[in-house]
């Protein structure tokens, strides 16, 4: 079946009265309805509405400007690894075990990883739940609750990506100043400069790759710059390691304060597993959406947290609780080297913000109707002053509040716990609450207070900690 087809006979109900009974039989069975032989370009433009119980709620479901359903599970799973093994993995040791020691940290990051897939599962699971495809997540849960929700996701899921990509740009902008520090010693260049930098590269990048699709090849360049800062940030830590005196494993600070950093901590953890936007991922797979993106899920959580793993614990191993938020300011070794990797984790955030940015530029493209060739004036043009734009406010917060730490704790509690735990336990609960039991009801609905609490929490350390640095430290700060 084309997407495209199924889009119209579910959307807009199209396709005589057989096609219709089907339909409806699909849909309440949750399976996905099939038709064949309807053309790309009929459905080009075709709207449909956010339907709760069968009734319109008045949520217009655009088709989308972007390609879908065109890559295999392992291209997916290259992405969901990439984001998981961004230059992000060279803050979890100072992050997340330096407030939580060893037996906090070791023990809550096999925990997340295991709740991350749980939750995940869950989402993907419902990709194509009432019949139809849900290729954002907005739509999934405008089709589940109404309209409200509709709005309300695509707010939170906005916040959150923004935040991730102010992180990828502060975390590039950091090792851009490292390399430079490596080779001059008069101050000049600071941390805002490096940071506007890293903005208009970004910029350049995401002008010239229209959608996630495309990423193709640049998916295996990811893997080998990540590949390069973790087996450089994993040689020298062990090196430094092995000569280095005893190293103090203890948490540090008052007690109002461990309670602060080890809850901040736990927002990082479930930061470090998850995108907050799996059902666009999973738009672009190739059917069946369910089971391929199941096998990109199970890779992701299985040999692709293996390089995070091993740098965060011997990075936390070689330094302890001296360990800073981002691993390559700890080691020491050849210039060269460091520079390497430092380059690298520049150009890594720059594909994987492109990631995370992706809903934001396909929300625009099909705004605005940008198809068809991405060199066309219209279409380069559009992606001109519309990318460009909002990686130039992306920039300008990154270079104002660049809290790296901060910036992945805020993110983890107020959009990361809401859109993969909280909303995906209960929006399986609510879809397939007639398949439930007692018990598995009584589960979903522990994980939404659970993870409704401890969202609260993390939100009020991780605006703490802000609220700290930001006495500490001046805006435009030169960390």
């Amino acid at each position: 079946m084309t997407f495209s087809r199924f889009f119209h006979v579910v959307v807009e109900g199209g396709g005589g009265e057989e096609e219709e009974r089907e339909r409806l039989l699909a849909a309440e069975t949750g399976e996905p309805f099939v038709v064949e032989n309807m053309t790309a370009t009929e459905a080009n433009n075709r709207k449909g509405s956010v339907r709760k119980g069968g009734d319109d709620v008045g949520v217009e479901i655009p088709d989308t400007a972007h390609q879908i359903s065109s890559d295999s599970w392992f291209q997916v799973a290259f992405v969901l690894t990439t984001g998981i093994n961004s230059a992000y993995v060279l803050g979890y040791s100072g992050t997340v075990m330096v407030p939580l020691g060893w037996i906090g940290g070791v023990v809550g990051l096999i925990l997340a990883t295991a709740i991350s897939l749980y939750a995940n599962s869950l989402v993907a699971k419902l990709h194509e739940f009432g019949g139809r495809r849900h290729i954002r997540y907005r739509d999934l849960a405008g089709f589940i609750y109404g309209k409200k929700a509709y709005h309300f996701t695509w707010g939170l899921q906005y916040v959150n990506l923004f935040m991730i990509n102010c992180g990828y740009i502060i975390l590039a902008g950091s090792a851009l100043k490292a390399v430079y520090v490596l080779f001059r010693d008069d101050h000049i260049i600071k941390l805002p400069h490096c940071i506007a930098i890293v903005g208009l590269i970004c910029a350049l990048f995401a002008i010239g790759i229209p959608h996630l699709s495309a990423l193709g090849t640049w998916l295996a360049v990811s893997t080998i710059l990540s590949l390069i800062y973790i087996v450089v940030a994993i040689v020298l830590s062990v090196k430094d390691g092995v000569k280095a005196p005893p190293r103090d494993y203890e948490i540090q600070g008052s007690s109002l304060n461990k309670l602060f950093t080890i809850t901040g901590a736990a927002a990082n953890l479930v930061f470090a597993f998850n995108t907050g936007m799996l059902p666009e991922i999973q738009a672009t797979v190739r059917q069946p959406v369910v089971k391929n993106m199941m096998k990109a899920l199970y890779f992701q959580f299985t040999a692709g947290v293996i390089p995070m793993y091993a740098v965060t614990f011997i990075g936390y191993w070689a330094y302890g609780s001296s360990t800073t938020t981002y691993l390559l300011n700890s080691v020491n070794g050849p210039l060269w080297v460091k520079a390497l990797a430092n380059v690298s984790a520049i150009l890594q955030s720059v594909i994987a913000l492109h990631i995370f940015a992706s809903p934001t530029y396909e929300y625009m493209d099909t705004k605005f109707g940008i198809k068809g060739n991405p060199l066309a004036l219209k279409n380069l043009t559009f992606r001109i002053m519309a990318r460009g734009g909002y990686i130039a406010i992306s920039t300008l917060v990154s270079a104002l509040l660049p809290f790296l730490g901060d910036f992945m704790s805020l993110t983890g509690a107020v959009s990361t716990f809401p859109l993969t735990f909280i909303l995906a336990n209960h929006m399986y609960y609510k879809a397939m609450n007639n398949k439930l039991n007692s018990m598995q009801k009584i589960w979903h609905w522990l994980n939404v207070v659970f993870f409704s609490l401890m969202s609260l929490a993390a939100a009020i350390a991780a605006v703490r900690l802000i609220a700290l640095d930001s006495k500490n430290f001046h805006v435009f700060a030169d960390l």
